[in-house]
């Protein structure tokens, strides 16, 4: 595949359903490839797909890459009980791709982004979404593992200098795998945000991890992942506790019969930021 000049992301805003939303685009300048919209994890944001974006946008290929309502530098929400769902969350991706006038498109979803990725694909973005890839996620969550995100997520460390918040970064997310000392450095400096006695704390609302109270059954998505009738690879950290070996198996057997690979070296979740796994998303996004 013809490799493009390295492509400088936009930073940009929505208004999708209701609350503005941030998302960087990549776009090449003469885009040649597909589109893919790459969703990040729970209590992350998009940049945490900067390295496949910047691979996959040198192929040609566009990438949008939201922040979730809540993360980043999109809004939060005013009513975070009824808006912190994969219901809401979806409604947002939807407005986003119709605003971007995205006839067809394919999604790489990291944790809740493919959670929300499975929603969309069996439901309002059924017959958009042509290729679906699910990082270390599926229909069902191990129980241990949402009570451990639920820890950490919903009571947010803070620390008083950024050095600081990047070496608890590296211990809480130390499953992701190899990352650099320049990946850890923009996973931090991209999630970082300054309280009011100015300490430094992960960027988010922690008002979102009322998602598992609110919505108890949120992450029970067989019934959505069986609708599913796309094309989906599944990657599963070997040491992942979030996504179990035997649901893994099970994706096998269901819905689109997923093909799983295992990813070596990490639990929850794959940084897909390592060539290797930058090779598997643009083989089957290119339907190899």
């Amino acid at each position: 595949m013809k490799t493009h000049a390295p492509v400088t992301p936009r930073s940009r805003y929505l208004h999708c359903a209701g609350r503005e939303i941030h998302y960087m685009d990549w776009e090449p300048a003469h885009p040649s490839g597909p589109v893919v919209v790459a969703w990040h994890g729970l209590a992350r944001t998009g940049r945490d797909m900067d390295p496949l974006a910047a691979h996959l946008s040198a192929q040609g290929w566009r990438v949008i890459c939201p922040d979730t309502i809540g993360r980043g530098l999109s809004q939060w929400s005013p009513r975070p009980e009824a808006e912190y769902c994969l219901d809401f969350y979806s409604r947002i991706a939807t407005a986003l791709v119709d605003q971007l006038a995205l006839k067809r498109f394919h999604w790489v979803g990291t944790s809740m982004g493919g959670a929300i990725g499975m929603v969309c694909a069996g439901g309002p973005l059924q017959g958009r979404i042509e290729r679906l890839v699910l990082n270390d996620i599926g229909p069902k969550l191990a129980d241990a593992a949402v009570q451990r995100i639920r820890t950490y997520a919903g009571n947010p460390a803070a620390f008083d200098t950024v050095s600081e918040l990047e070496q608890y970064f590296r211990t809480v997310y130390q499953p992701y795998g190899y990352l650099s000392d320049a990946q850890w450095r923009l996973l931090t400096e991209s999630s970082t945000r300054r309280l009011p006695d100015g300490r430094v704390t992960p960027h988010y609302d922690p008002a979102m991890v009322r998602q598992f109270t609110d919505h108890p059954h949120d992450y029970d998505l067989w019934p959505v992942y069986d609708r599913i009738d796309i094309p989906v690879l599944c990657l599963r950290g070997a040491e992942s506790d979030l996504l179990l070996a035997d649901t893994a198996e099970a994706m096998r057997d269901r819905g689109p019969r997923a093909l799983v690979v295992t990813i070596a070296g990490c639990g929850h979740a794959p940084a897909l930021n390592v060539p290797e796994q930058f090779e598997l998303v643009q083989r089957f996004l290119a339907g190899h």
